[in-house]
């Protein structure tokens, strides 16, 4: 397998289990045995749609909200990554979902970052020692969570100045994640508006729960990148535009089987997207929720949809340009 990047991964949906069992005990759940903990972090098979799939976050949310849990399990995060051959990542995370305990969205930030700062010095002792093993770098994207109202607004105000203070210490980029269809993407366009200002470059899932017009108008704010965006397909001019303007979709094929969206691995639209012309990448988005590798992936997109070696190859070098950082 080639080396991979994964533009598209949520942290609170990828905490590893032996990290969860650690996260547990940190709040007295010694009782919790790892079947339990899959079924209470993983979607069940029978998931109905995107809302359902959300639901299975209430767990892993409620184990990340201590600076402590953040900064553990980034660096597991990491190093779980790293240890599947990942070469690039940039988790990301809603910091508004993290503050039960108190504690303000920058001390969330600060805390990932203590999480990536410390896996990149263990990891460049580790390459001391052993020069074969491969590096990852990995940079962090802050999610602003979808609603309405004063308090949600309020917020996300919080995440953007969060976003602004740290970009470039760790902090790349901003997102718009939560329920699509429920919050329509074009009722953010005064957060936008502010984040343009404020030069952050950001994505926007779009295109997922929600239909084309979600992702005209992830494009219309300036969105250097759509998360998933696989109904585009319904609509031969956006699927024009986004090909004119190169701009790249995060797709997650396994979460868009769970959320319904569609039925198999045999009716993912590869082939669709592929002779579009669009500039695909593709990733895991929920490496826990969704029970899934970024390996997993593409071997059941080889085996479904006959993913091709040098369609492969054009996949990771989509990805590669998609970054947020630069990567040579």
């Amino acid at each position: 397998m080639e080396n991979l990047i994964d533009l598209h991964i949520h942290l609170d949906g990828s905490i590893p289990l032996r990290t969860a069992r650690r996260l547990a005990k940190l709040e007295g759940l010694n009782s919790i045995d790892d079947t339990e903990l899959r079924r209470r972090m993983t979607v069940p098979p029978d998931c109905p749609d995107l809302n359902a799939y959300l639901a299975a976050f209430a767990f892993p949310l409620k184990l990340l909200q201590t600076p402590e849990a953040v900064e553990i399990t980034t660096y597991d995060l990491l190093t779980e990554l790293r240890s599947e051959g990942v070469i690039y990542a940039e988790p990301r995370f809603a910091p508004s979902s993290l503050t039960t305990s108190g504690i303000s969205q920058e001390e969330v930030v600060e805390a990932a970052i203590a999480g990536l700062q410390r896996f990149i010095r263990d990891q460049s002792e580790d390459i001391k020692v052993h020069p074969e093993h491969p590096t990852l770098r990995a940079g962090l994207i802050l999610c602003m969570m979808r609603g309405r109202g004063e308090e949600a607004f309020r917020a996300s105000m919080d995440t953007i100045h969060a976003a602004k203070k740290y970009l470039g210490r760790g902090v790349l980029a901003m997102d718009l994640a939560g329920a699509e269809a429920l919050f329509p993407t074009r009722e953010f366009a005064p957060l936008f508006s502010i984040i343009r200002g404020l030069d952050i470059p950001f994505t926007i899932h779009a295109g997922e729960a929600d239909g084309p017009d979600s992702i005209r108008d992830a494009i219309r704010f300036g969105a250097c990148r759509i998360g998933h965006g696989v109904r585009c397909l319904e609509n031969p001019e956006l699927v024009e535009l986004l090909c004119k303007k190169q701009i790249p979709l995060e797709l997650c094929p396994t979460s868009n089987i769970q959320t319904r969206i569609f039925p198999s691995f045999d009716a993912f639209p590869l082939r669709k997207l592929l002779s579009a012309g669009l500039k695909i990448t593709i990733n895991t988005d929920n490496m826990t929720v969704s029970d899934t590798t970024l390996n997993n992936e593409f071997a059941k997109l080889k085996e479904a949809c006959a993913l091709t070696s040098n369609e492969m190859h054009m996949l990771l070098t989509n990805a590669k340009e998609a970054a947020f950082t630069h990567l040579t």
